[in-house]
């Protein structure tokens, strides 16, 4: 919620300094994303460095909007996401993100996935937990920067959550859970846009939406068996 939240002081900074779109949103979210890691666990519980952060950065992301001229009418777009506003450059941008992380992932599954479950195996096998960290922020940073356009600022942390989720049941392995959530953000995508085609509904609302169908589904075999 925190980097996702951040998007829109972001989406501020680029358009009051004629920054590309995204890059402008990148370096807020990224600095975001570091600014939890470094407060999280110095004193401070996790739960209220996110709860301050993310909506602090939201509070301050809309006061920013609200002063520059001509954005407020477009304000929506950036909160719930506006898929017929999306240009062939945004499309570069999501592809060329995707791929990004995609090769992150693959460069060091291992390592961030040790880090993630146990930090002490994760240094026990030499494995630095903090680098592991601030590469796993990297990532969710560059997400969230190329989907905010789509899904928009307040939604794209449910659709990062909720794949994942409903992954997890049928998943008999890290992998799998991967490799799942991926199928299943992808159904999300393409049930929500049909949803938003066929009842008039904005885009991103209707693929959370359309994610929260699929996380229900895959709890019917768990209560089954």
């Amino acid at each position: 919620d925190a980097t996702a939240h951040a998007a829109i002081l972001g989406v501020a900074l680029a358009l009051a300094t004629d920054l590309p779109f995204y890059l402008g949103t990148l370096a807020v979210v990224l600095a975001m994303g570091l600014g939890v890691s470094a407060l999280t666990g110095r004193g401070r519980a996790a739960d209220t460095v996110l709860g301050v952060l993310a909506h602090s950065a939201l509070a301050f992301g809309l006061i920013a909007v609200s002063f520059l001229p001509g954005v407020r009418t477009d304000l929506s777009a950036y909160l719930f996401g506006d898929v017929l506003a999306v240009t062939l450059t945004d499309v570069v941008w999501v592809w060329a993100g995707a791929l990004a992380v995609l090769a992150l992932l693959l460069w060091r599954w291992q390592a961030l996935l040790t880090a993630t479950v146990d930090e002490a195996l994760a240094q026990a096998s030499g494995i630095d937990p903090r680098r592991e960290g601030l590469l796993l922020t990297l990532a969710l940073a560059l997400v969230v920067a190329v989907a905010v356009k789509i899904v928009g600022a307040l939604l794209i942390a449910a659709l990062l959550i909720i794949p994942a989720a409903a992954a997890r049941g049928p998943a008999r392995s890290p992998e799998a859970m991967a490799a799942l959530a991926v199928l299943a953000g992808a159904f999300s995508v393409l049930g929500g846009l049909w949803l938003s085609l066929r009842l008039d509904t904005p885009a991103g609302p209707s693929i959370v939406a359309a994610a929260a169908a699929i996380f229900a589904l895959s709890l019917i075999p768990r209560r089954s068996g």
